[in-house]
């Protein structure tokens, strides 16, 4: 008994021990301001979404993720875009968001450098943050009907 006890509190420990955060960033808004997680992240949770203007699920999903931050912005959920468009498409960040009347703050991470220090692969990838910015759920890709997985684990990280 005593053994399994052991094994259990190891296992325990190393899933303590391995929460994961997002690596501290500081990214350029569309004003040109530079900002942090910290400067906008919730209260209660964040929702962190890795896109591209080339990539048609990013453009698919952002009008989802605008949805979302409307209805969770009272539940102390925030959303948070991070362009990876390189210096080549970068210019099309402004037009694709007016068009889409997207009102989360987007930045641009043009050498995809926050992206990266993840090992995030797809585009998109939503990273869903707990109220601690600990990572508690990753999604590759967008296909419809995901935004009611999103808002589900959502809804779970408020429980």
């Amino acid at each position: 008994m005593k053994e399994i006890i052991l094994i259990l509190s190891f296992f325990f420990s190393i899933g303590v021990l391995s929460a994961q955060q997002l690596e501290y960033f500081s990214l350029e808004d569309l004003d040109g301001e530079w900002q942090t997680l910290d400067d906008l992240k919730g209260e209660n949770g964040t929702i962190v979404d890795f896109w591209a203007t080339w990539c048609k699920p990013c453009v698919k999903a952002m009008p989802k993720l605008n949805q979302l931050y409307q209805e969770m912005a009272d539940e102390g959920v925030k959303v948070i875009g991070i362009s990876c468009d390189g210096p080549r498409s970068s210019g099309k960040i402004k037009p694709v968001i007016r068009s889409m009347n997207i009102e989360y703050p987007i930045l641009k991470d043009i050498d995809c450098e926050v992206m990266n220090a993840h090992d995030f692969q797809t585009f998109p990838t939503l990273v869903l943050l707990d109220a601690d910015g600990e990572i508690s759920w990753v999604h590759e890709g967008f296909k419809s009907g995901d935004e009611k997985e999103i808002k589900s684990k959502v809804l779970e990280l408020l429980k």
